[in-house]
């Protein structure tokens, strides 16, 4: 899953949110520095990565482009199923998609002391251009894959994976749909259980 996928998983708690977008962001043990909804919502982040990639929707979905991507097919699925999130956002949360994204933002301004540099950069970007907002448009989802593909150490044109994903695009809606409903069920699981143990 990729940024827009996580924010809506980690629930309506700012807290949570942020560790749900930190999860790219932060590696390693959590050790308390952090408060613990937000080091609850990384943890959120990474069962939702590991329950994804076994997945048997998610693997199914790999199958759909050419092997020769097979390295990089899962960084591209994370980016087009956010694409696919945004397209249909209202079946999966009440709040306007601006709306949600701004409110994203605004709360976390107020805890930017938790959040690392590269992290910064990334949300300044996405309130800036309106990113996450704009993952709609099929040319947006081009760049994006441009530039996540040149910042790979060996440089590689993730844009050229566009067209199979477009050709593929009622398989993988239907495979997303099924994959982030069990999702969504797991991650509410994850967080009663969290909050249940506190």
């Amino acid at each position: 899953m990729n940024y827009l996928a996580h924010l809506l998983l980690s629930g309506p708690d700012p807290d949570w949110r942020l560790g749900g977008l930190l999860g790219d962001f932060v590696k390693g043990p959590l050790t308390g520095e952090r408060p613990a909804a937000i080091e609850a919502g990384i943890r959120l982040h990474r069962r939702i990565d590991a329950s994804t990639d076994k997945h048997p929707a998610y693997r199914a979905s790999l199958t759909q482009l050419d092997p020769h991507w097979r390295r990089y097919a899962g960084i591209v699925l994370d980016i087009w199923f956010d694409h696919l999130l945004s397209r249909q956002w209202s079946r999966w949360h009440p709040q306007p998609l601006d709306d949600f994204c701004d409110q994203c933002w605004r709360d976390f301004h107020v805890r930017s002391r938790y959040i690392p540099p590269r992290a910064q950069a990334f949300i300044a970007r996405a309130e800036q251009f309106k990113l996450l907002q704009s993952y709609g448009d099929e040319q947006v989802i081009a760049r994006t894959l441009e530039r996540v593909g040149q910042r790979l150490r060996r440089p590689v044109p993730l844009h050229e994976a566009l067209p199979e994903l477009i050709a593929a695009r009622a398989t993988l809606e239907h495979n997303f749909n099924k994959l982030f409903a069990d999702l969504k069920r797991e991650a509410a699981r994850f967080r009663q259980r969290e909050l249940t143990n506190k």
